[in-house]
């Protein structure tokens, strides 16, 4: 019978691990019906594991999805972000750039949608990064806007993120935005696909992506012992963005590489990374911290 002097304690812990759970919920199809111009004969998504790190890696994406991490009502900013994780656009390395990412964001009040988008360059591949990749990017900030009010979001407050192959995709995203058609027949493409701000990590093939007075404020993070056309490519983003007198913040690791993302046990100042990206993105959202 002492034993249930135990209940109101565990019943304490079952509560708060279904409360850390209940934040990420099922995976929601970007077009229910079949994405425009997929390939009917993909078959279904395949995970591997990259044995060095237990990453999970995505691969063969035909039905383009977003992951929600939906706040509490009580801990929300209005602040959302659409992630679209790196691999090359061969695959999706989920885990360190998106499921630790989406967490991090969430614990600090943030929404965040993990994209799984078709990949432009994956073995027999009848995708390309702009009219696939990137139209999954739009289509994500569109679906995320018009359920903005059942998540708590703020419709002005959605953003993009991207590291490595999906920095390319945050950025053309940000490029290719539009308005919305008011006459369309599906009520998600009736609104607007403009991000209002993009973080772009150790993005790839930023070099030709070209700025306008239109674009969205930028985060800019990097490392300075990436690949070369990465390490520089960061610094010259940033000053298209100062060219074009738009908002940007530029970060380059002096002992950071390529890939770091978030993962369990790191150190070092690269670690201290998403601390800068929140501050950034509550302080061009308007909204104080501690």
């Amino acid at each position: 019978m002492k034993c249930y002097k135990y209940v109101p304690f565990l019943v304490t812990i079952l509560i708060q691990v279904c409360t850390a759970y209940a934040q990420q919920l099922p995976a929601i199809s970007l077009w229910p019906g079949g994405a425009p111009g997929v390939n009917p004969e993909g078959g279904e998504e395949i995970v591997r594991i990259y044995e060095p790190t237990g990453d999970r890696l995505i691969s063969n994406v035909h039905n383009p999805s977003v992951i929600p991490y939906i706040p509490s009502k009580e801990k929300a900013t209005g602040i959302a972000v659409v992630i679209a994780p790196g691999g090359g656009h061969r695959e999706i390395w989920i885990d360190h750039e998106g499921y630790n990412i989406a967490q991090r964001l969430n614990e600090n009040g943030i929404a965040a949608f993990i994209l799984k988008y078709r990949l432009a360059r994956a073995e027999n591949s009848t995708y390309t990064v702009e009219d696939h990749s990137v139209k999954d990017m739009l289509r994500a900030i569109r679906l995320v806007r018009s359920r903005a009010s059942e998540w708590n979001i703020d419709p002005d407050k959605i953003g993009v993120m991207g590291f490595s192959a999906g920095g390319q995709i945050a950025a053309l995203a940000d490029v290719h935005a539009d308005s919305g058609r008011v006459d369309a027949n599906d009520l998600v493409e009736t609104f607007s696909s403009k991000p209002n701000f993009q973080a772009l990590i150790y993005a790839a093939w930023t070099n030709d992506i070209a700025l306008s007075r239109h674009s969205s404020p930028a985060f800019i993070l990097g490392g300075y012992q990436d690949m070369e056309s990465i390490s520089t490519g960061m610094a010259k983003l940033y000053l298209k963005f100062k060219e074009q007198n738009i908002p940007a913040e530029l970060h380059i690791y002096a002992n950071a590489g390529h890939g770091f993302g978030i993962r369990e046990g790191d150190t070092g100042a690269s670690s201290k990374w998403p601390a800068a990206l929140i501050a950034w993105l509550y302080d061009i959202n308007g909204i104080g911290s501690d």
